[in-house]
């Protein structure tokens, strides 16, 4: 079942989201699943869709207040209207909070612009129990390792360029340094995460990488931490060739080639 749900931020404010809940919610864990820079469209509630099938309650707080496009340029102009720190801080934690009053366990994931606000919310909601990261990373200053409670895992393709791997390494040692548990996958050979809706449950049956879950350390979280990656691969599906800026910028992943400058202004306002 699924349907609109009105809920607090931190501040009291009013946010609606798309809300996903399997036939039986007793007993279960919940994912908070943030959006790309199409905003909330069917693509992204078709993975909330796709987890409730598999038994969780997901929830896709509306970043971009009920706005939605197909429009690259579009899209663009949303996402740089769009206060990172506060949409991490308030938005997210608010839908994290909404679903602990329903779950003992809350887990987050995002893809592209979600991914880097799934690690801004993993600093400012304690309360998240896990999360998976799909391709997307802030500035590092804005990361506050020392905040992240939760274990991570992050997968990132070795020769997107608007994503460069080259931030990855620092981001671990950040991460190392804070003691957070993570585990984090690198693509050989892939130039771009490109994107698509499989309508399907589970890894891709051809893709050559199946995620590998992190197995040590994690204890409760590991079932969490384990669907929250299965269950959303099928966002994505990597795949030989393309990673051209037209093929990027179908699939919104010039997302923060465009976008860094556009962070420095915003992110301080809310962290």
């Amino acid at each position: 079942m699924a349907t609109t749900v009105t809920f607090k931020r931190p501040d009291g404010q009013n946010v609606q989201g798309y809300l996903a809940e399997p036939e039986h919610t007793a007993g279960a864990a919940a994912i908070v699943v943030i959006q790309e820079w199409w905003g909330v469209n069917e693509q992204i509630r078709g993975v909330a869709d796709r987890l409730a099938s598999a038994g969780y309650i997901a929830l896709v707080p509306d970043l971009f207040r009920g706005k939605t496009t197909v429009e690259a340029e579009e899209a663009h102009h949303l996402m740089t209207g769009l206060n990172f720190g506060d949409a991490a801080s308030q938005d997210i934690r608010g839908a994290v909070q909404f679903l602990k009053a329903r779950s003992g366990k809350v887990g987050i994931t995002g893809f592209c612009m979600g991914g880097a606000l799934t690690l801004l919310a993993l600093c400012t909601s304690p309360e998240i129990d896990a999360g998976v990261v799909w391709y997307g990373c802030p500035p590092l200053e804005y990361i506050d390792a020392t905040k992240i409670r939760a274990p991570l895992q992050g997968h990132w393709a070795t020769q997107d360029q608007f994503f460069p791997i080259a931030t990855i390494d620092p981001l671990q040692d950040k991460l190392r340094e804070a003691g957070v548990k993570f585990d984090f996958h690198r693509y050989p050979r892939t130039p771009c995460l490109r994107q698509r809706d499989r309508g399907r449950a589970g890894p891709h049956p051809r893709h050559p990488v199946r995620p590998r879950l992190v197995a040590a350390g994690v204890g409760s979280h590991l079932q969490l931490l384990r669907t929250l990656a299965q269950m959303t691969w099928t966002k994505h599906v990597l795949i030989q060739g393309g990673g051209d800026e037209e093929t990027c910028q179908s699939n919104s992943c010039l997302v923060f080639g465009r976008l860094r400058h556009v962070q420095e202004l915003r992110l301080a306002r809310g962290l």
